[in-house]
């Protein structure tokens, strides 16, 4: 198994816990992760050890499960779909006098051989648009 993290950072204007509970939520996913169509299965609020189903763009429909959550510093999830595992994990930071946040990722993509690491790297420019996109809407909404 190859499993190296490719990572990044988005400045959010919005306090930290706004972005936090924006995130978090799988309800909130579709609207700003480009490779949803909904989400199904929605196992309660979100909480560590909460899971749902991704309905994917492609057709993939990954098992998702939070696999930490610590209000409004850290989260993450683990998702699986036919042996592959993807692991995302966002770590948030105020910044700008508590206004804004910085809100840095870890993503990986668990796979037999070189074909983990091709895709996490690959797929490290489309979580940062979609971490962006989910920034512009939050700006917005104030």
């Amino acid at each position: 198994m190859v499993a190296r993290h490719g990572s990044g950072r988005v400045r959010f204007s919005v306090p930290q816990e706004v972005a936090f509970d924006y995130l978090v939520d799988p309800a909130n996913r579709p609207a700003w992760q480009s490779s949803l169509r909904s989400v199904a299965d929605v196992d309660g609020e979100p909480r560590d050890g909460q899971t749902w189903t991704d309905v994917t763009v492609p057709g993939p429909r990954p098992a998702m499960r939070t696999t930490r959550l610590e209000r409004p510093h850290v989260w993450a999830e683990s998702g699986t779909w036919r042996g592959v595992r993807a692991d995302l994990d966002l770590a948030f930071t105020p910044a700008a006098a508590g206004l804004a946040c910085d809100v840095s990722f870890r993503f990986r993509i668990e796979a037999l051989g070189v074909l983990g690491l091709v895709a996490t790297f690959a797929s490290v420019p489309a979580v940062r648009a979609d971490l962006k996109h989910a920034a512009k809407i939050l700006l917005e909404r104030q």
